[in-house]
């Protein structure tokens, strides 16, 4: 089962309530009171201010207490556990409860039952507080379920960002041992012959080793070091190549200060050497467009391959890996098309920067 698909269940008891949860409780019961406040203001006239003060204050200290207890033993004992006839009952008394010590507080200050008006009879005035209680504790379980599933969204999303983030550095953590083997070949090659060509090699490949090692890690790159990191790459496959490949790689605009997730170009390139221009020992060439503008850049990578195709080897992930982290980076704003004819092969992508 995928980690996404599993219930987040966060007790109250074990985590920090949120201001918010704090904030949208203390206003729902500011309201509550205020309301109050309005309904019984008649006291003030018939039994004074200290008596209607005495009043609203009881009536509101009984509804939250049987409000909490419905929101946080009731509901997630009894409700939530599809016990329903038991969690109504255990409700209904809780308000009996409370209508019960409301009477008798009333009768002990007042000699009547308090009523919103000054008219009623026991009765009405009886079935008014039982249904108007009624609707305030049924307000507040709408009110918790929804605090509860904007914290569990927020909890999701928080996991989904830190899951995609895992699989970004996996994806990338692919990339680099798959580029050091084929530059160590290519450094390996060279010492075979003893060229004069290594040591040039040696210090492109400390260059690009250290934009690997301190740079890479980050979210966002200069997108100035990643085509410098790219354009080191093809002058270390020149050397490889020699003088019978025709390899260029032409930038059209500037950088304009722009950031690119590290080691997205790269693969483009790399594929084209690795299926392409490394497989024919003469007559193989490669041709690279980077066009820049202030909002977004398109590369296109096109190079010829050997007629007949050899056995599929071990690897491929290049070009699989950056499908998987532009989907993940750019999700909506790039676009990766890749032409494979009988001897070239091209591909091409678009990266929008704007959000």
């Amino acid at each position: 089962m995928d980690f996404l698909d599993r219930r987040v269940k966060i007790p109250l008891s074990n985590r920090t309530i949120p201001v918010k949860y704090a904030l949208v409780h203390t206003a729902y019961w500011i309201l509550i009171t205020g309301f109050f406040l309005y309904e019984k203001r008649y006291l003030i006239y018939k039994a004074g201010l200290p008596f209607f003060a005495a009043c609203v204050s009881i009536r509101v200290v009984l509804l939250i207490g049987i409000a909490y207890l419905n929101l946080h033993y009731l509901l997630p004992r009894y409700l939530l556990t599809g016990r329903y006839v038991r969690y109504f009952s255990l409700v209904f008394l809780s308000i009996l409860g409370y209508l019960f010590v409301q009477t008798l507080y009333d009768y002990f200050l007042y000699g009547f039952i308090i009523a919103p008006t000054l008219n009623r009879n026991w009765y009405e005035t009886l079935s008014y507080n039982f249904f108007s209680t009624l609707w305030y504790l049924g307000l507040m379980v709408p009110l918790k379920l929804s605090i509860d599933w904007y914290e569990q969204q927020r909890m999701m999303q928080k996991i989904a960002v830190e899951k995609l983030q895992a699989e970004v550095n996996f994806l990338r953590s692919q990339v680099n041992p798959h580029f050091l083997f084929n530059i160590l070949n290519n450094l390996y090659a060279l010492t075979l012959k003893k060229s004069d060509l290594a040591p040039d090699m040696v210090l492109k490949l400390s260059e690009m080793m250290e934009y690997m090692l301190y740079d890479s890690d980050d979210a966002r790159v200069p997108l100035e070091k990643e085509i410098g990191y790219l354009q080191n790459y093809i002058e270390l496959e020149k050397i490889r190549c020699g003088d019978h490949s025709e390899i260029a790689l032409q930038i059209n605009g500037n950088p304009n200060g722009q950031e690119i997730a590290p080691l997205l170009l790269l693969p483009l390139v790399e594929n084209a050497f690795k299926h392409g221009v490394g497989k024919q020992a003469e007559k193989s060439w490669l041709h690279g467009t980077l066009t820049l503008n202030s909002t977004a850049m398109e590369m296109t990578v096109e190079n010829n391959k050997p007629t007949a195709q050899p056995k599929q080897q071990k690897g491929g992930i290049g070009l699989t890996n950056l499908r998987k982290r532009l989907e993940l980076l750019y999700p909506g704003r790039y676009t990766l098309q890749t032409e494979d004819r009988l001897d070239t092969y091209k591909a091409a992508l678009y990266i929008s920067f704007a959000d």
